[in-house]
């Protein structure tokens, strides 16, 4: 089986390479040219020379940059695409740079080599507004895609599903470090909670309740999670042109999300938490 990850440098993209290394097959990695040394470097720390293999291009470029003969490497590929911004303060040239222009020239190149396509995309396709349940069936159903990061990624997505070929979609929640260790890329998200939690249990006894907002759900799940479920679904047969939500089926609020950091931190927990669309009168 031949394997080609656009991605595979970045966060959910090396960990999805350690499931893949333990694959037979081999298993092609696009990177640039700054990034090559380092995913090289990552390879031999895993001892997967023979099987992970470094393919230099671009997703900014026509056919990603490559020549014939790499093409003729990638023929009949299972393409997994994880290359996109996932940064919410990103700019909207970059968005549209990388999420819907990169994903229409891997898209190209899959056509051209007959691939198979699993697409990373993201919850935020059902955009910010969205009222009650988005589900795997669900695409286009009138979403407030109001801001770049969650327009390109449903246009990105829409690109796939008009594209002609056998195609798995995959939505992550919040991505968030490793549950085995802990380790994640950057500091966003729930993290920057951290420091004002840090304050809390240097400044009040851990003993004293703390008043604070319920807030909405935050569906976040770890990075070795959704790796997991990725290297698991897209090898398992009768699933193209479906769509898997790589979410925590039960999600909890934003005060438990919290009061969770605070147990493992020794701090102060928001025992009553008030919903946050209550309004005085």
């Amino acid at each position: 089986m031949v394997r080609f990850v656009t991605g595979g440098s970045g966060f959910i993209g090396r960990h999805l390479l350690r499931q893949l290394a333990r694959r037979d097959g081999q298993t092609f990695v696009l990177v640039r040219p700054r990034s090559r040394e380092r995913l090289e470097a990552f390879i031999e720390s895993i001892g997967a020379g023979d099987r992970l293999q470094p393919m230099q291009g671009d997703i900014t470029q026509t056919a990603l940059g490559l020549g014939d003969a790499d093409q003729a490497r990638l023929r009949g590929a299972d393409v997994f695409h994880l290359a996109a911004v996932y940064d919410l303060e990103a700019s909207e040239a970059d968005n549209e740079r990388a999420n819907v222009d990169g994903t229409r020239h891997v898209v190209e190149l899959a056509q051209r080599i007959g691939a198979r396509f699993h697409h990373v995309s993201s919850i935020a396709v059902a955009g910010s507004k969205w009222k009650g349940r988005f589900t795997e069936d669900m695409f286009d159903e009138g979403q407030a895609l109001d801001h770049p990061y969650y327009r390109t990624k449903f246009e990105a997505e829409k690109i796939v599903r008009e594209s002609g070929l056998p195609f798995r979609i995959y939505r992550p929640g919040l991505v968030i470090g490793s549950s085995e260790t802990g380790v994640a890329d950057r500091i966003d998200g729930p993290y920057y909670a951290f420091k004002l939690i840090q304050r809390l249990r240097h400044a009040i006894p851990e003993w004293v309740p703390l008043i604070g907002f319920e807030g909405g759900e935050v569906n976040i799940v770890p990075v070795d999670f959704v790796a997991r479920a990725l290297d698991v679904i897209s090898h398992r047969d009768g699933f193209d042109g479906s769509t898997f939500h790589l979410t925590d089926p039960s999600p909890g609020s934003l005060g438990d999300v919290t009061n969770e950091f605070c147990r493992a931190a020794h701090a102060p927990q928001f025992t009553l938490r008030v919903d946050s669309r209550a309004k005085a009168r």
